[in-house]
């Protein structure tokens, strides 16, 4: 059986739970990370160097990367609605979950680390100022992505970059934070609120 490292809290892990909700695939959860077993054990920096979660071990492989461990899921399983197999397709969706991981994931860090997670080490106005107009005007270009060429990211169907978006977006809509009105971000939201594995691990009242 799949075994997933990471605790249930944590939107990287979350992508990964979602993602197998969607498959239908049954798992092992082991709750690692911070308040449950330590990351920075020989045995688990092992299978992750980095010492974060989450970590897959799949027929005998560790696999480390949210994202990446997403795409093995879909590949492996032939979920070719989730991730493509025709190169341009597939290009596409990576294109936007690369751009969650890069650009999306820098823009919010300060912010969330001071309104959300209330760092002292993150108490410099201007730096929050910054971050919180660089999240915005990021989920902005999302949302003239979804108002051009909707219902979801990459067109007519859920993708992978839904589902990594989707956290995202969760996390933006729950951040105590001045926020744009997004009429397509809102609608599809929306759309991923009706599907059980986002209600579970996705909007589900964690940022």
């Amino acid at each position: 059986m799949l075994t997933i490292l990471g605790k249930s809290s944590s939107i990287n892990v979350r992508k990964v739970l979602w993602t197998c909700a969607e498959i239908g695939l049954d798992y092992r959860l082991e709750q690692y990370g911070s308040g449950f077993l330590p990351t920075a054990t020989p045995g688990f920096l092992r299978m992750n160097p980095n010492g974060m979660v989450p970590v897959i071990i799949d027929d005998g492989h560790s696999l480390w990367e949210s994202n990446t461990i997403c795409r093995y899921l879909a590949g492996k399983h032939g979920r070719s609605d989730l991730l493509p197999s025709e190169p341009m397709a597939r290009a596409q969706v990576e294109k936007w979950m690369d751009w969650q991981a890069t650009e999306l994931n820098n823009a919010w860090r300060y912010a969330f680390m001071a309104l959300v997670r209330q760092s002292p080490a993150h108490g410099d106005a201007a730096a929050l100022a910054a971050s919180v107009a660089e999240w915005n005007r990021l989920m902005a270009m999302l949302d003239a992505q979804l108002a051009a060429g909707g219902p979801y990211v990459c067109g007519e169907t859920l993708t992978l970059a839904d589902i990594v978006l989707g956290l995202s977006a969760n996390r933006w809509r729950a951040a105590p934070m001045a926020r744009p009105v997004l009429a397509a971000v809102d609608a599809w939201f929306s759309r991923l609120s009706e599907r059980a594995g986002f209600r579970t691990h996705g909007c589900n009242g964690l940022p």
